[in-house]
């Protein structure tokens, strides 16, 4: 199960909002979402979990580029949101160094096999080619430390991660309210 919000920062301090991320596909999808949230070009986070696996948090302000710190890089590859923070730079990897052969997709019937053998259910070697995230935290542990969340406690956080960092906010009882 999962649970996204966003927390905007205004003068009046933190406003949460419940979101529904099913029209999300890309992370400027998700940070154009983040920036609708605060029209004052205030800090927007959002805040991503799924149950004690993971937990992500983007960071937007402004008109920067958002920054991103994922738990469980790992955790987060086998879910659809998480796909959305682990972008190539996050990872380290080049766009361009995924194998050529895995981008071209192709089945084994190009030089002139044929197609009858169903081996649909065997993953082969194109799926073993795969980059395979890293278990633990990615991204900038940094994304909280003028919020008053350090990298050391960002990187301590297990479970109920989110309603931690909205305590260390101030905006535990906001995020309750979508909770």
């Amino acid at each position: 199960m999962y649970f996204a919000a966003l927390l905007a920062r205004t003068e009046d301090g933190w406003e949460a909002s419940d979101t529904e991320l099913d029209d999300v596909e890309t992370l400027s999808d998700l940070a154009d979402l983040a920036r609708e949230a605060s029209p004052d070009e205030d800090t927007v986070l959002v805040l991503i979990e799924q149950e004690d696996a993971w937990f992500g948090v983007v960071r937007v302000d402004g008109e920067d580029d958002p920054r991103i710190y994922v738990s469980d890089a790992a955790a987060a590859s086998r879910s659809s949101y998480g796909e959305i923070l682990l972008t190539d730079e996050l990872l380290g990897r080049d766009p361009g160094d995924e194998d050529v052969l895995d981008a071209l997709d192709l089945d084994g019937t190009e030089d002139g096999e044929d197609g009858d053998d169903d081996d649909s259910e065997d993953a082969g070697p194109a799926a073993s080619a795969e980059a395979v995230p890293p278990h633990g935290p990615v991204g900038d542990s940094g994304i909280l430390d003028d919020l008053g969340v350090s990298e050391k406690e960002l990187k301590s956080l297990t479970t109920d991660a989110l309603t931690e960092i909205a305590e260390a906010l101030g905006a535990s009882e906001v995020l309750e309210t979508v909770r």
